[in-house]
């Protein structure tokens, strides 16, 4: 267990997004249990997107609909939303009328039955200074008790440098996994560390690609939207599963998953004194997957070494995102 935002919660927490924002999203009564899975198993910090899905059904929805089956739950959990984009024009909105637009948004349609413990902005807006975004948060929303703190999302080392000379930041949700170990190099894991910001390390299969269930272009459409992203077309998806399978021999060895053995490489930076609390935010859809990235796997020092020599030596093909993405805003 972590501490975390005055809360004791899991190494592991629980990413919301495919349980709404998906092709064909599991029904209402199955996402409920898949999350009730996630508490009984110790993923206690969420992680939920206003913009995961349809307005009739998204993260919001859900939680709501947890949350007034097992009201005893709402204070095992660490719920960290995501929000700040202007839908139609599809870019950051960090105006003060779309920062109260988008929390107004999440908080009423959660309904009061979970506190938003944390809200960070998906992307940074260029257009509005952080003071301006973030004192509209501070004064209206946690100084007032409507929410908790303020977390980054998707940020550079200039804005988090810049982020905590304003405010206290509560997290940095960053990519990172064997695949995006990039954090780790670029002077963003160590800004985050200078000023005591935990990183929130979403994607840490690879996007679904460590679980080493997708082995080829027709496995990979199974994923949905990241099936066009550029490590998954054809060239680089055949290097990239040259990763997998020296991870599936390692799980092998190790009597886990590969999925076990990505999830808790990203964990295991937590302790290493040169980074902070590192919480890998595995997504699920299934109660069985939920069970079995829960699973603590402990590794050696020299397991260690093993896993981190098979990530600096290898080099991902294709970028994160398609070109058009905004990437360390």
């Amino acid at each position: 267990m972590v501490q975390y935002l005055g809360k004791e919660i899991g190494p592991i927490g629980f990413g919301l997004m495919g349980l709404t924002w998906r092709q064909d999203p599991p029904p209402l009564e199955d996402a409920i249990a898949v999350m009730k899975a996630a508490v009984d198993n110790g993923l206690t910090m969420w992680n939920g997107g206003e913009f995961y899905g349809t307005p009739e059904y998204n993260s919001m929805t859900i939680i709501k609909a947890y949350f007034t089956k097992y009201p005893e739950d709402a204070e095992k959990v660490v719920l960290v939303m995501k929000g700040g984009i202007d839908f139609e024009a599809r870019k950051p909105d960090g105006s003060p009328e779309g920062i109260r637009r988008s929390l107004d948004n999440i908080l009423k349609q959660i309904g009061g039955v979970k506190k938003v413990d944390a809200f960070n902005c998906a992307r940074r807006d260029p257009e509005y200074p952080l003071s301006v975004t973030f004192g509209v948060i501070q004064k209206e929303y946690i100084d007032t008790g409507k929410i908790g703190a303020i977390a980054l999302s998707e940020c550079g080392v200039d804005t988090i440098n810049e982020a905590a000379a304003v405010t206290k930041i509560a997290a940095a949700e960053i990519e990172l996994s064997m695949f995006s170990p990039d954090v780790l190099n670029n002077g963003i894991a160590a800004a985050c560390k200078k000023h005591d910001i935990p990183i929130i390390a979403y994607s840490p299969i690879g996007k679904g690609l460590l679980t080493g269930g997708y082995k080829n272009v027709e496995d990979v459409k199974k994923l949905g939207a990241v099936a066009s992203f550029p490590r998954f077309q054809q060239e680089q998806l055949e290097h990239n599963l040259k990763l997998v399978e020296q991870v599936e021999q390692f799980a092998n060895q190790k009597s886990c998953s590969p999925a076990q053995v990505a999830i808790n490489w990203v964990r295991n930076m937590s302790n290493n004194p040169e980074l902070p609390l590192v919480i890998p935010i595995p997504g699920s859809s299934t109660v069985p997957r939920v069970e079995e990235n829960a699973r603590v796997v402990e590794f050696t020092k020299e397991e260690i070494e093993t896993l981190t020599n098979l990530v600096t030596g290898f080099e991902t093909a294709g970028t994160r995102y398609p070109e058009h993405a905004p990437v360390n805003t």
